[in-house]
């Protein structure tokens, strides 16, 4: 495989990276599962095996990505010979010293080849140096792609918000010291 290069996005990459199909399939959810008894609320996760693959709608609209980028700290875009393969959405004021990551995307075809991965060992140091102290990664509870990769990359489950996309998905959260 050629080499991927990674730097900031321009306007002109938008068209072709809100053409990327960010809908994916997976084999698992991570199940919730709360319990409340004697005054002690209990919440626990569990990868569970779906009995067959299903198609996860990304919990935004890439049509609305152009605009909601405008407001992002930082968009980073990986190229392969020098066309746009993914990209990734960076933020720096949803939580102190945190840069959060919150979109990650990259064409089907092109997926499990490193891309994603490469992306955020840019975002890691695209946050050093905004001199963040930690990398958070939000995902859905049925990317089980992402939480694979967050995991290998050296992630740590850290939360979740119940309800968290506007499509009411719980919102995963892994993260990374960068220091």
């Amino acid at each position: 495989m050629p080499e991927i290069e990674i730097r900031p996005a321009t306007s002109s990459d938008l068209p072709e990276l809100i053409a990327i199909d960010h809908n994916y399939s997976s084999d698992f959810v991570w199940q919730m599962e709360i319990t409340a008894e004697d005054g002690q609320v209990n919440a626990s996760f569990r990868e569970v095996r779906l009995p067959r693959s299903v198609r996860v709608e990304y919990p935004r609209q890439p049509q609305s990505l152009a605009d909601d980028w405008t407001k992002r700290s930082g968009v980073l875009v990986a190229l392969l010979e020098d066309r746009p393969v993914g990209y990734t959405c960076l933020m720096l004021d949803i939580a102190p010293l945190t840069t959060w990551v919150t979109d990650l995307a990259v064409r089907p075809r092109l997926r499990r080849q490193g891309i994603g991965s490469s992306l955020t060992l840019a975002a890691q140091e695209w946050g050093a140096e905004h001199d963040s102290r930690y990398l958070v990664l939000e995902m859905q509870t049925k990317n089980h792609p992402a939480i694979k990769m967050a995991h290998k990359l050296g992630f740590d489950f850290c939360g979740y918000n119940d309800r968290y996309y506007a499509n009411h998905d719980i919102g995963l959260f892994f993260a990374k010291s960068l220091r």
